[in-house]
């Protein structure tokens, strides 16, 4: 399968392995539930590691070993591994013990886990992360926001069910297609559905709001 990297499908190579992920409506109920959702993506975003490799991403278009070797461990907390590790198998329909590794019972105690590596290197891991769950739950779309339909972005859960029956009402989709939309290509058919919708983008609230107050501070100065 082919996947289109602009609605957030990826694909990843192992030796004779395919591994395909998707970051569906479906998708991110396999999770949690809506509150642990936008947990899992605070907890990726927000690790003192992420920022480095992220650049380092940018710039090289992989992750460097010898950045890795020269970063202090442990890399990653366990919050932002463990989420990671919950994403990309949501994601996913394989076992992907053998790429991300398994979290183990350890023998020290009733209540100790330990971490067994995968294949797929730690920042690897968070950083497609990242983009799994930014794509199913936020959107990577390239269209005006209208600043009405901001209000979501600061929520404390997240209901894939109500993207779902949206699509179906909107878009006029079956249950099984609205399911396997990820968020950035409903909003892009959205966008193509509705491509004149009236209103301000929060910029061009702000800037409207910006030139309000600088006239009217001209005037003030004139009196």
């Amino acid at each position: 399968m082919i996947p289109l990297k602009e609605i957030g499908e990826c694909l990843i190579t192992v030796g004779e392995n395919e591994y395909f992920f998707r970051p569906s409506f479906a998708n991110m109920t396999r999770i949690g539930e809506p509150q642990e959702v936008v947990q899992a993506f605070y907890d990726v975003h927000n690790d003192n590691a992420t920022p480095l490799f992220k650049r380092a991403m940018e710039a090289y278009g992989r992750i460097p070993d010898w950045l890795v070797s020269h970063v202090s461990r442990p890399v990653f907390s366990k919050p932002t591994l463990m989420a990671a590790m919950a994403i990309l198998q949501a994601c996913c329909d394989q076992d992907l013990n053998r790429l991300t590794g398994e979290i183990v019972p350890g023998r020290s105690g009733k209540w100790a886990f330990v971490y067994r590596k995968g294949v797929m290197p730690e920042a690897e891991m968070v950083l497609l992360a990242q983009s799994l769950i930014t794509h199913g739950i936020i959107g990577k779309a390239k269209v005006r926001q209208l600043q009405r339909h901001e209000s979501s972005q600061g929520a404390t859960e997240f209901n894939a069910f109500e993207y779902i029956s949206a699509a179906r009402n909107h878009l006029g989709m079956s249950r099984a297609e609205a399911e396997q939309l990820t968020m950035t290509e409903f909003a892009l058919m959205l966008a193509q559905k509705f491509p004149d919708q009236k209103g301000f983008t929060r910029e061009e609230y702000d800037q409207v709001a910006d030139n309000y107050l600088a006239r009217k501070a001209r005037r003030l100065k004139k009196v």
